[in-house]
């Protein structure tokens, strides 16, 4: 139980940190003392994988995705490059079906997002609780604040290096490849993240966890797997809608400043618009079913937002990825030359006319 003697003192530093932090708000205090009680309540009910495995009430296929879990935790370590962590060593059955909700909000008229600001990862475009009806409160106050705001439940998240995150049993609810794809997206929010940037953080860790599931089932499977097959038709496919969506974003900001706010009929409209030339001019080309649900989903700026968030201008980091000649640690170290740069965004495309010239 060494390891969550350690976690729990570390879990009470925290707090005891926080409740020096004379910049804090007793609302944010009370928020910060929920979340490290959510988080104290996954660290004591961990037990290692290896004993997982053992454990007859868990299911022959959920000790199968734990094995798949450690294999790809090695191969985000030895062939991807990644901070080697004891990130999802162990395991915590959960009683809910998701380990936390996440709301995100946007004024009406302005496609920003509306941020929080938290000690150690700065301004952040989501804020996330344990309880689901502490989320849906928290949507329903921004509402009555005349924002536009989105609630989501996740599988998984990361502590960013303040704790030893297990896997949890909310992350074998999904399919196979998408289980490997969120080990090393985490995993690279474990390796790299910039405070205050967290669409560039997003970003990058899509960018990485798609190229490496790929790479994955290729060393595991060989070049005619089915698994890659349908892995690289999902990521051509997320290739699309990134530049559709990043298209749209734009074109949607522009119609936002220079119109001024008119009646939600207006919006409504101009989403629909989207849609409709989603479902006419991108939906044909994809080879999956995977954004088959963009064209009925109910949209607001919140929701718009976070396709900004995690899928506008990957092309970017794929383009760094070839410049380094395909090697991730030339990529990696890139990446992490933007740590200082007041816009790490920016900064990227100024490695790109670097590179490009050279």
């Amino acid at each position: 139980m060494d390891f969550l003697n350690r976690s729990l003192k570390k879990t009470f530093s925290l707090l005891l940190l926080l409740f020096l932090l004379s910049s804090l708000s007793a609302c944010q205090i009370g928020y910060l003392l929920k979340s490290a009680n959510g988080e104290i309540s996954i660290l004591v009910h961990r037990v290692p994988v290896e004993e997982a495995l053992k454990n007859p009430k868990i299911t022959e296929e959920e000790k199968r995705k734990l094995a798949l879990a450690q294999e790809a935790r090695s191969f985000s370590e030895s062939k991807m490059k990644l901070v080697a962590t004891k990130n999802y060593s162990t395991y915590v059955a959960l009683d809910r079906p998701y380990v936390s909700y996440v709301v995100s909000a946007a004024p009406k008229w302005n496609l920003t997002h509306f941020k929080w600001s938290f000690p150690f990862v700065g301004e952040v475009p989501y804020k996330g609780y344990f309880n689901e009806e502490d989320a849906k409160e928290e949507a329903k106050e921004l509402q009555e604040q005349g924002l536009d705001t989105y609630l989501r439940g996740v599988s998984a998240f990361s502590t960013l290096g303040w704790f030893n995150d297990p896997l949890l049993s909310s992350m074998l609810r999904s399919g196979d490849h998408d289980l490997v794809n969120t080990i090393i997206h985490e995993t690279t929010h474990a390796t790299l993240y910039i405070k205050n940037s967290s669409d560039f953080n997003e970003r990058l860790a899509v960018f990485v966890g798609n190229l490496g599931t790929e790479k994955f089932y290729l060393n595991k499977e060989g070049a005619d797997s089915p698994t890659l097959k349908l892995i690289h038709q999902e990521n051509e496919d997320e290739k699309l809608f990134s530049e559709f969506i990043s298209q749209e974003l734009k074109i949607l900001d522009q119609w936002y400043q220079s119109n001024p706010p008119k009646n939600e009929e207006d919006r409504v409209q101009k989403f629909k618009m989207v849609q409709q030339k989603f479902q006419t001019n991108v939906l044909p080309k994809m080879q999956t079913s995977h954004y088959a649900r963009f064209q009925e989903i109910p949209l607001n700026n919140a929701r718009l937002l976070i396709y900004k968030t995690y899928m506008t201008d990957l092309s970017l980091f794929e383009q760094l990825y070839n410049l380094s000649n395909k090697d991730m640690t030339v990529f990696l170290d890139h990446c992490k030359s933007l740590e200082k740069h007041p816009h790490p965004e920016e900064g990227l495309k100024e490695i790109l006319v670097f590179l490009l010239k050279k």
